[in-house]
C-alpha cells in the first residue's frame, strides 16, 4: 500500500534570530530541513516577526481551524511555550516535539509526542500514556566528524550548563598538573572545530538540569565530541543515559572523588594517540524515519477527522492517588 501525500508541515518557533540561538533552535532547524524533503515545510515564528518567515498571528488569521487532509499539521516544541501554543492551535492537526520534560504540563488527548529521547518518551508514557508516542532522535550533524589533525588543547569545557565542580575545582586542578585547558564562553558556530582540536571533552550539565527543574532532553554535544574524536566525561542524568555507557563509550565525570577525575584525565591528555572510542548509536533520525513518523501522524488525525474520538488518559491525578494512600495509612 502506497503512503498517502503528507500534510503540509509547519514548524512553530519563537524566533530564529541570535536571541534564541540554543541546542533547541539547532535542532529544530535541522528537523525542518530533513522534512522539506518529504512534504511542505515551512518555520513560523510566533514570538518575533522576521521579514524571511510567516508570522503565526497572520496564518491563524488566513487559515481557518482545520483537521481535514488538506489542512497543516502544526509541530510546537518550546517548552514553557506548548500550553499556550496549545490553546491557541485548537482544533487544528498538532504535535508535541519533546525535547526536556517536567514541564508540569497536560497534554490534551490526541495530541502526539515526538519524543527525541527514551527519557522523555518514558515521562510521557506515564503522563499522558493514551496519547500516541514516537521516538525521534536527535541526528548528529555531518559537520561533527574526526579530521583526524593535530589536538592543541589537552581539555575543553563549555561553560553554558557546567557545574561549579568542573568550572571551579576540577578545571584548576587540570590546570595545576599542567594540561592545556579550555573553557569556551557563550555560544559557538563553529564548535566542531573546538572539538577537533581537544583530546578530552567535560560534560557535567547535572546540577544544571536540577536547578532548572527540568531534564536534560537528549544531550546532544557529547554526541558531537564522540564523533570528532574526544574522549568525553560526562554526567549521566536524564537522556544522557540514553547513549553514553561508562567504560565504553565515556567517563563519568565526577565519579567519587577529585583525585578519581583527575588522573584519568591526565592519562589520556598525556597519551600521544589518546583512545577514539565509537559513538553511541543516536538512533539519528535519517528522513526514512522522520518520513514514517510524520506518517503514522497524518493517519492518527486521518482518524480523528473522520470521526473517531481521541482516548483519554484515565484514573485519578497522582495528587489524588497520594491523598488515597495518605487515608488507607490514618485509617
Amino acid at each position: 500500500m502506497r503512503d498517502a501525500p503528507l500534510r503540509p508541515l509547519k514548524v512553530l518557533l519563537p524566533g530564529t534570530g541570535p536571541r534564541f540561538q540554543c541546542g533547541g533552535l539547532a535542532v529544530e532547524l535541522q528537523l525542518a530541513a530533513t522534512a522539506r524533503l518529504l512534504a511542505s515545510t515551512q518555520v513560523v515564528t510566533y514570538g518575533q516577526r522576521q521579514g524571511d518567515v510567516p508570522f503565526l498571528d497572520d496564518l491563524l488569521r488566513q487559515e481557518p481551524a482545520s483537521i481535514q487532509r488538506q489542512a497543516p499539521l502544526w509541530l510546537v516544541s518550546w517548552g514553557f511555550h506548548v500550553p499556550r501554543l496549545l490553546r491557541r492551535l485548537r482544533g487544528r492537526a498538532v504535535a508535541y516535539h519533546a525535547h526536556s520534560s517536567g514541564y508540569g504540563f497536560h497534554l490534551p488527548p490526541g495530541i502526539p509526542v515526538l519524543a527525541v529521547s527514551r527519557n522523555t518518551m518514558a515521562y510521557w508514557g506515564a503522563r499522558a500514556p493514551r496519547n500516541p508516542l514516537f521516538l525521534l532522535p536527535n541526528a548528529v550533524d555531518p559537520a561533527f566528524h574526526n579530521r583526524g589533525g593535530a589536538r592543541d588543547l589537552d581539555v575543553l569545557v563549555q561553560r553554558r550548563k557546567t557545574s561549579a565542580y568542573v568550572l571551579h575545582t576540577l578545571v584548576p586542578a587540570l590546570e595545576r598538573r599542567g594540561l592545556r585547558v579550555h573553557v569556551q564562553e557563550g555560544w559557538a558556530d563553529r564548535l566542531e572545530n573546538l572539538f577537533n582540536r581537544s583530546k578530552v571533552y567535560l560534560y557535567d550539565s547535572a546540577d544544571h538540569w536540577n536547578r532548572a527543574g527540568v531534564s536534560e532532553g537528549f544531550g546532544l554535544p557529547p554526541l558531537e565530541a564522540l564523533a570528532c574524536g574526544c574522549v568525553v566525561f560526562s554526567s549521566l542524568n536524564h537522556a544522557l543515559a540514553d547513549h553514553l555507557t561508562p567504560g565504553v563509550n565515556c567517563f563519568q565525570i565526577g565519579a567519587g572523588t577529585l583525585a578519581a577525575d583527575v588522573e584519568r584525565i591526565q592519562a589520556i591528555c598525556g597519551m600521544e594517540t589518546p583512545p577514539s572510542p565509537a559513538p553511541a548509536p543516536a538512533g539519528n533520525h535519517q528522513r526514512q524515519q522522520l518520513g514514517q513518523v510524520l506518517q503514522e501522524v497524518n493517519t492518527h488525525w486521518d482518524r480523528i477527522a473522520a470521526g473517531d474520538p481521541p482516548l483519554r488518559s484515565t484514573g485519578p491525578w497522582p495528587m489524588a492517588v497520594r491523598w488515597k494512600r495518605w487515608l488507607r495509612r490514618w485509617r
